[in-house]
């Protein structure tokens, strides 16, 4: 944990044991990470930002077509309650 400078020629002596560390920084194989965890977790978001976004307007067809909110809450595997809660305002005109 690095401490606060204090005085500018701490500020200063800092900044330069700092530039130091970044100068002689020398890649090592074991500080790599594998980056295929996080680009299937963007691919995820991505397919459930779409998911949702189909969800909005399959939802406000049902609604369009007169269908209740206990029947599109059953379909979403909810009550008809919180299918209204968290829908109605997507879908309101």
């Amino acid at each position: 944990m690095t401490t606060m400078p204090r005085s500018m020629q701490e500020i200063i002596n800092q900044a330069d044991e700092l530039a130091d560390r970044f100068e002689s920084y020398s890649p090592n194989p074991d500080d790599q990470r594998d980056p295929r965890p996080l680009e299937s977790l963007r691919s995820a978001v991505a397919e459930r930002v779409a998911a949702e976004t189909a969800i909005v307007r399959a939802v406000g067809e049902a609604r369009d077509a007169g269908y209740s909110w206990a029947t599109i809450g059953a379909l979403l595997g909810t009550s008809g309650e919180a299918a209204r809660q968290r829908y109605a305002q997507a879908v309101a005109h």
